[in-house]
């Protein structure tokens, strides 16, 4: 019997973090829409597109692994896909591109996924 409790907690915790890549890139697409439109904005923001929403896609596909070896080269991509992420945040925020405190939040949110994963 317990062994079934540890699977629903272990399944609840799957989709906590589904959920939390999913919003995570979510807000992404919604800083990239809001990005000032210069050119090196343009170009910093299509990589952080790219890399925001890749983690969370590459988490959905950890969650469908067939191996404990698929699991694992799945999330070795998560987490690098996050830790690009955060690159170009940082980046965004150094350029003053965007302001530091705007990015903080989401900053902080995908750092804590990333400790989570990593």
């Amino acid at each position: 019997m317990m062994g079934s409790e540890e699977r629903i907690e272990k399944n609840e915790f799957i989709e906590i973090l589904k959920k939390r890549t999913k919003d995570g890139a979510l807000r992404i697409i919604k800083l990239f829409q809001n990005l000032p439109k210069t050119g090196e904005a343009r170009i910093i923001g299509k990589q952080l597109l790219r890399s925001g929403t890749s983690f969370a896609a590459n988490y959905s596909a950890v969650c469908r692994a067939r191996s404990k070896a698929e699991f694992f080269a799945k999330l070795s991509i998560v987490v690098e896909e996050l830790d690009e992420t955060l690159f170009w945040l940082e980046l965004l925020a150094d350029s003053k591109i965007v302001p530091e405190d705007k990015l903080s939040q989401l900053n902080a949110e995908l750092l804590e996924i990333l400790t989570i994963l990593a």
